[in-house]
């Protein structure tokens, strides 16, 4: 794939209009692809899942289908290289409840690559507001008093006191779900 991209610019279709989500594709790739531009266009993709994810396979599918919605909708199709989505979720495992990403990107010829980050551990209080249907990010505003922490640091800009965010996970977890797009022929 990285022989394939002859053009100086790359073009990534990121299916959400955040900029957490839009910054981290832009420094994903531009890490990725170093000696190329990287242009990224924002769209609105739904998940076709819940608002707050609250299992790794609903948080999976979200971030898949938000790819695949911009790779099947996108105006310009054709000149985009990458179609890109992540989508945050809530699970409990073995060690507690914890919040993570997944990230979905599909090629140009509808390759799928898909991603995961890691854990962040979420507090028993803020689990159990969860699963009575609140948003993590209207949780976290109401309990550190900030204002749409979602299209900021995120959860884990706040219970790390911002050594990680929301937008270094989503960009870790792209650059290394983008290892078929460096190495294809290990890929295979």
């Amino acid at each position: 794939m990285a022989n394939k991209l002859g053009s100086t610019v790359i073009r990534v279709c990121v299916g959400s209009t955040n900029p957490v989500k839009v910054n981290a594709a832009r420094q994903a790739f531009s890490q990725v692809f170093p000696n190329h531009i990287i242009h990224c266009e924002e769209m609105h993709a739904p998940s076709g899942v819940a608002d707050q994810p609250m299992t790794e396979a609903e948080t999976r599918l979200g971030a898949q289908n938000r790819a695949r919605y911009c790779f099947e909708n996108h105006a310009s199709h054709q000149d985009m290289n990458f179609f890109v989505a992540m989508e945050g979720g809530v699970d409990e495992f073995e060690e507690g409840a914890a919040t993570f990403a997944y990230v979905a990107i599909l090629n140009s010829e509808g390759h799928l690559m898909t991603g995961r980050s890691a854990n962040l551990p979420l507090p028993n209080k803020v689990y159990q507001r969860l699963l009575s249907n609140d948003e993590l990010g209207d949780v976290m505003d109401e309990l550190f008093n900030t204002d749409n922490i979602r299209q900021k640091g995120g959860a884990i800009g706040l219970f790390t006191n911002h050594a990680a965010t929301r937008e270094s996970v989503y960009t870790q977890a792209l650059v290394l779900a983008l290892a078929p797009a460096l190495h294809p022929e290990h890929y295979i």
